[in-house]
């Protein structure tokens, strides 16, 4: 292939990806090609949502790790579980990267397949961005925009004392795909082997293609019920510290209430590792974490269950300074959580 420039890559990238009919189902008059994207208005009763998250090579993201359509997936799904997080619906996508030399069109054209296939799924039109050049490591920076029925958004500061506080899925996972995708790259020969015969496929999945709870979001704004609201995206910890101090309250986690699913508490016990640190203190798995008053838990349970999303209350809240508890499965006895997430690229896993 001869050298492109700046808007040949463009066009090679993005080109014939998405329909004019599918752009216009999502508001937009004019996208990718002229100085600014053109959408219509959000309507009478409705508000943007407006988020933006940048990835970087060495940083976010490993080649070891995560192929390029990998990269290109989770640079997009990221910013929909940011809107799935406040109860809405993404619509359109912006999307500016920074390529280095060892980025060559092809590696980015696969970046961009994966970031198509997350497009798709939830409905988002690709409509802009920026394209330059990098010295060293590849960026991906992506702005979505969404909406929220008027005075509907969810945000951090709703959670009240007697209130429930809920996952909507087990959390834990991404760590754990990475902790053995990690392991796997700096094995040899037939110990390598070994390991590639027993990487959870589950665990591998959520680190590499996570999965933004819109569905389960967009529930909760519905109908009211999600009184507090936040994606797992730096682990269940550091989300519940946000809450927690956004609403001036104290959170208490139960750790036998935490949803450990099988591959992960199999894959730390054969490891050395804890499943419950994993699972407080693990990112990027994007169940969202909130609160909901404890008469409504029962039924909302049952609405997201209809939609096969689990709902698993894991504590409460109480009145108190900002912070968060957890409750021992063993002693019963509460000590304070730490605010950190997990951290992908220390040394060892905790």
């Amino acid at each position: 292939m001869p050298p492109l420039d700046e808007f040949g890559r463009i066009r090679f990238w993005t080109e014939g990806r998405q329909s004019v009919d599918f752009l216009a189902r999502a508001g937009v008059s004019l996208g990718i090609g002229d100085d600014a994207a053109v959408l219509k208005d959000a309507g009478p009763g409705w508000e943007w949502l407006v988020a933006a998250d940048t990835m970087v090579e060495q940083v976010h993201f490993l080649d070891e790790t995560m192929g390029e359509a990998d990269v290109g997936y989770k640079a997009l799904a990221s910013n929909v579980s940011d809107i799935a997080a406040m109860g809405g619906e993404p619509k359109c996508a912006l999307v500016s990267v920074c390529v280095p030399p060892a980025w060559n069109e092809e590696r980015m054209r696969r970046l961009y397949d994966g970031l198509y296939e997350c497009a798709e799924r939830y409905g988002v039109a690709v409509i802009g961005g920026d394209t330059t050049s990098a010295p060293r490591d590849l960026v991906v920076s992506v702005t979505v925009i969404g909406t929220a029925q008027a005075g509907k958004a969810i945000r951090r500061s709703g959670a009240r004392p007697g209130q429930a506080v809920f996952l909507t899925g087990p959390t834990g996972l991404s760590a754990a795909g990475l902790h053995a995708l990690r392991r796997i790259a700096a094995a040899e020969g037939a110990e390598r082997d070994r390991l590639l015969r027993a990487l959870p496929p589950r665990l591998a999945q959520a680190h590499r293609r996570p999965v933004p709870s819109v569905k389960a979001g967009r529930i909760l704004a519905e109908t009211g019920w999600g009184t507090s609201l936040n994606d797992v995206s730096d682990g269940v910890a550091s989300e519940a510290w946000e809450i927690a101090e956004a609403s001036g309250v104290k959170l208490v986690l139960k750790e036998k209430l935490l949803p450990l699913s099988g591959e992960l508490s199999a894959y730390a016990g054969d490891n050395g590792m804890s499943a419950a640190e994993l699972a407080l203190f693990g990112g990027e798995d994007y169940v969202l974490l909130g609160t909901a008053d404890k008469s409504c838990v029962r039924e909302l349970r049952e609405r997201l269950g209809a939609e096969g999303i689990p709902l698993f209350a894991i504590g409460e809240v109480e009145e108190g300074g900002p912070g968060v508890w957890l409750e021992s499965a063993d002693t019963g006895k509460r000590k304070p959580l730490p605010k950190r997430g997990y951290n992908h690229f220390r040394e060892g896993i905790m």
